[in-house]
């Protein structure tokens, strides 16, 4: 029996498979599912607006700098916007579990999770 976690892990490697044409690190999307909480269930909270800049500097405040301790830098909102590019700007429906794990992968931070 599926738990909804599960069901939207499933939505979120389609995307990374459909989207970023990569095939998921299970492990890690679960933690970085698991990390976002009870938000995932929250229909506004469980998307990333991508044409609001205040939403992406949330996403690089809260969990750029707070979650993956990375320092301030332009590099920050670059990758968050290549990951939105990629996700594609048409696609209202950017997860933000598929956006933070994009972000993890990207500046290497997978061992934040192992703590």
């Amino acid at each position: 029996m599926s738990s909804k976690r599960d069901d939207l892990i499933v939505k979120y490697v389609a995307d990374i498979k459909d989207k970023f044409g990569e095939t998921p690190d299970m492990d890690l999307l679960t933690k970085v599912t698991i990390g976002l909480g009870p938000a995932i269930y929250n229909l506004d909270a469980s998307k990333v607006s991508g044409g609001d800049p205040k939403e992406l500097e949330t996403v690089k405040k809260n969990y750029l700098l707070k979650k993956l301790g990375l320092d301030d830098s332009p590099k920050l909102m670059e990758a968050i916007n290549s990951v939105m590019d990629t996700y594609g700007s048409s696609n209202r429906n950017k997860h933000r579990a598929v956006i933070y794990y994009m972000l993890c992968k990207h500046f290497n931070k997978a061992a934040v999770y192992n703590k």
